[in-house]
């Protein structure tokens, strides 16, 4: 993805000291990529199908559809030179952060290389890991690995081993509102001069029905199985699988800025008398008027908030109430909402991702995608009714970007973040003359090389994005064992491609003894 930008200048955007995230991957319910997933917003496709496989339906209540991702089973243990025996004892959430990690980093301009020895943060969101009864308990094999592989701390520390960091690495878990609570903790860190950078991830997979079998049993889920957020006839959400990871650092040091985050504050309900899974409203509200103090910006400026939006029966009422106490009353203009559950369902602790993902889709396209399974407005929500809020069911277009982010927990963990699109002046794509421009990348196989140069090919030629490629390519990336080039021009010609095996790579000496003829002892030493 193409970071975007205005012709506008932002003013305030002059220090380089800014947060800033600068790469993304991740992967969806029926989207494998950012890209398949803004496909799919823009074309209001629900996202949610019928579960087919994961378990038998022993029980009514348990739920028919839900939000699945491909290819968990996938994972290309090479690249990252993980044993096949090792990577049996991974949980497939683990083995996914560790692909979309090293996407997100290639994303922001940055060889994975790069980062080995830094100090940089790895901070991943996480609730229940559902894998590991059956890595625990009903693996008979008991490899003495799966205790590991199957532990949420893994989720951290084994992407630091992996790519060489050094800096803080941990599992945070606020329940659907971790990767904000995450991306707090990495905000921090960064802020304060302890890391250069941060890398936030997050992990939903659902695989044991017993998890599901409780969520409808607590009556959170829709027995219809569609997420119907602000609407009449919403009767709760849909779960859903994502694993995603965002890269983020000061501006003044990103290659790329998709998006820049002023501010993110986190709070907690507290008691209240209607149990702990109950929202506040009030401290909801409190959540909200004290963050846009403290980072200095006007409510008013926000033009579009992506709402925590569960459509549940209690959730959505008390969210939106809450926004309005703090920053609609005086607002002149309908504050425009919007939930991705509606496409998507509910990610629960990597729902933050999904939200962060459509704005950042917004920001590139310049328009914000639309809510789906949204006819009317509900009667117990009167600042939809009345229109001082107004949920975004078609197409919108952006003209500020200034949006903020809620995200809740069910034990009363709020977070609240606004994200603000890179307004700063951009270098023309165009080339200023007919020159050939070399383009080069490597990849795991010769048809991942064939398909990245095809696409390059086939897009208009943007001479910032090729400068992205060179930097990531500039050294040698593992794993990589395929090299290809290709020379665009501006002219009406055929592009020059070629594609071959590297073969310099270094490969351990294997000595291999006969059973047959004469051994002694220290046969083989040198």
């Amino acid at each position: 993805m193409d970071s975007t930008a205005t012709s506008e200048p932002w003013d305030d955007f002059v220090s380089g000291e800014e947060i800033v995230i600068s790469g993304i991957a991740g992967r969806f319910p029926d989207s494998n990529n950012m890209d398949q997933l803004r496909e799919n917003l823009f074309n209001k496709i629900d996202l949610v199908t019928e579960i087919c496989g994961r378990w038998k339906r022993d029980y009514v209540d348990l739920p028919k559809r839900m939000g699945i991702i491909h290819n968990f089973d996938k994972f290309d243990a090479d690249f990252f030179g993980i044993s096949s025996q090792e990577a049996h004892t991974l949980a497939p959430e683990i083995r996914m952060l560790l692909e979309h990690a090293s996407e997100a980093i290639m994303d922001a301009g940055i060889n994975p290389k790069q980062l080995r020895g830094k100090n940089t943060a790895v901070i991943i969101g996480s609730s229940f890991c559902e894998t590991q009864s059956k890595f625990l308990y009903e693996d008979l094999e008991m490899r003495g690995l799966n205790i590991i592989g199957c532990s949420k701390s893994t989720m951290a520390s084994m992407l630091s081993y992996q790519l060489g960091l050094n800096g803080p690495s941990y599992v945070v878990d606020t329940a659907c509102s971790s990767t904000l609570y995450a991306l707090a903790a990495g905000y921090r860190h960064i802020m304060s001069g302890e890391c250069e950078d941060a890398i936030i991830g997050t992990a939903s997979g659902c695989f044991h029905a017993t998890i599901n079998l409780q969520f409808a049993r607590l009556g959170v889920l829709s027995p219809t199985g569609y997420c119907k957020p602000f609407d009449t006839n919403a009767d709760g959400y849909v779960r859903s699988e994502t694993v995603g990871v965002i890269y983020v650092q000061k501006a003044k040091n990103a290659k790329r800025i998709y998006a820049i985050c002023p501010h993110i504050k986190t709070n907690s309900d507290g008691y209240k008398e209607e149990g702990i899974t109950y929202p506040s409203t009030k401290i909801q509200s409190t959540l909200l008027s004290e963050y846009y103090q403290e980072c200095g910006i006007s409510p008013f400026c926000l033009e579009y908030f992506e709402a925590h939006g569960t459509a549940t029966k209690i959730g959505d009422p008390q969210e939106i109430n809450a926004i309005y106490n703090a920053l609609c009353k005086d607002r002149k203009t309908p504050l425009m909402i919007g939930s991705v559950k509606s496409n998507l369902g509910h990610a629960e602790p990597a729902s933050g991702f999904t939200q962060i993902a459509k704005v950042i889709i917004a920001f590139e396209t310049g328009i914000v995608p639309p809510n789906i399974h949204y006819t009317s407005p509900r009667n117990d929500i009167d600042a939809l009714r009345n229109g001082a809020i107004h949920v975004v069911d078609e197409p919108m277009p952006l003209k500020s970007g200034y949006v903020g982010i809620n995200s809740f927990g069910f034990g009363g963990s709020n977070a609240h973040m606004s994200l603000i699109w890179n307004r700063k002046h951009k270098i023309s794509n165009e080339p200023k003359d007919d020159s050939p421009r070399l383009v080069i990348l490597s990849g795991c196989t010769e048809e991942l090389v064939k398909v990245f140069l095809n696409n390059v090919a086939s897009c208009p030629l943007n001479v910032e994005y090729i400068r992205l490629l060179h930097d990531i390519h500039t050294d040698n990336i593992n794993g990589h064992s395929w090299r290809g080039f290709t020379i665009l021009n501006t002219l009406q010609q055929d592009s020059i491609m070629e594609i071959q095996n590297y073969e310099n790579i270094k490969r351990p000496i294997w000595f291999v003894f006969t059973s047959l003829g004469s051994q002694w002892p220290g046969m083989g030493t040198y």
